[in-house]
């Protein structure tokens, strides 16, 4: 099976990023949102960014223009009657993310596979809402989706070994290095980074160091490119403790405890980068 053509759902800076890169490697691509006004700030967004690379002597103008060209807005899901593949990037939320996919295995055809790009939540859980569990994976894509190689593929239960394989070329297709992970909570990346956070996380709640001193430790003595807790602010401390609680609830285990200090935070709507403020202040 050959992907020619591609739904993402989200036009969030996940979206926006999976839609780029389907673009960019001539992909016809639907980006989906149900805010028309949304799906235009982040094509926008967009080409901001093929514009930086056009400067930079990454990518030709032709190439710009024919990524753009590809990208198509729409705020219903109908389109998805044309596509090989779908993409979810909705919110992470189990129920949502259930009602999309009941209503795509209505409306796309049988051979089309419909991939999520959920960080922690179970593939076999929301495959179990279509007809078609042997065609639903997961495509963990990392943040920023342009920059980043790694794309975790992750098999439910029903995944089919031949699902796999298409999803596997197409991922290295789009520039990227396929990785298949087991369904369970937090699959591999999450599992272990959110750890990494909540313990930074917990360092600062008992006074051990400062954050700044944290991710100082971690990128000059580990050799880390971003410390733990500034990785946490771009994250948006919102989602990382959604994460450990997903996390704690799947493997019943005290030891994925979010830190008080991530509740209080959150609870405080210092949710990182995106308010103004978390471990640190953004102007």
């Amino acid at each position: 099976m050959t992907i020619n053509t591609t739904m993402v759902i989200g036009a969030g800076q996940m979206g926006g990023g999976i839609a780029q890169v389907c673009a960019a490697a001539g992909r016809k691509v639907y980006l989906n949102d149900i805010d028309r006004s949304f799906i235009d700030k982040r094509l926008d967004f967009i080409a901001g960014l093929l514009t930086k690379d056009v400067a930079k002597g990454r990518i030709t103008e032709e190439q710009k223009a024919a990524t753009l060209a590809n990208l198509i807005p729409v705020t219903d899901l109908d389109p998805a009657a044309d596509c090989d593949l779908v993409i979810e990037a909705a919110v992470e939320n189990m129920d949502i993310k259930g009602k999309i996919f009941a209503q795509l295995d209505e409306i796309c055809p049988a051979a089309t596979i419909l991939a999520s790009n959920t960080s922690s939540l179970p593939i076999t859980e929301i495959a179990a809402v279509t007809k078609r569990p042997e065609q639903v994976i997961g495509m963990h894509f990392m943040n920023p989706v342009p920059v980043m190689k790694l794309v975790e593929m992750i098999r439910g239960v029903a995944t089919s070994d031949e699902t796999t394989a298409i999803i596997r070329q197409e991922a290295t297709d789009l520039g990227k290095v396929p990785v298949e992970v087991r369904d369970v909570p937090g699959f591999v990346s999450n599992r272990v980074l959110q750890m990494l956070i909540n313990e930074a996380a917990f360092c600062v709640y008992e006074g051990v160091a400062t954050p700044e001193d944290i991710d100082t430790v971690m990128t000059l003595g580990m050799n880390h490119p971003m410390g733990p807790l500034t990785l946490a602010d771009f994250i948006g401390l919102d989602t990382v403790l959604y994460i450990l609680e997903v996390m704690q609830a799947g493997y019943g285990d005290p030891k994925y405890r979010p830190c008080p200090l991530l509740r209080q935070y959150v609870k405080a709507g210092w949710l990182g980068k995106k308010s103004g403020r978390g471990f640190y202040v953004y102007d």
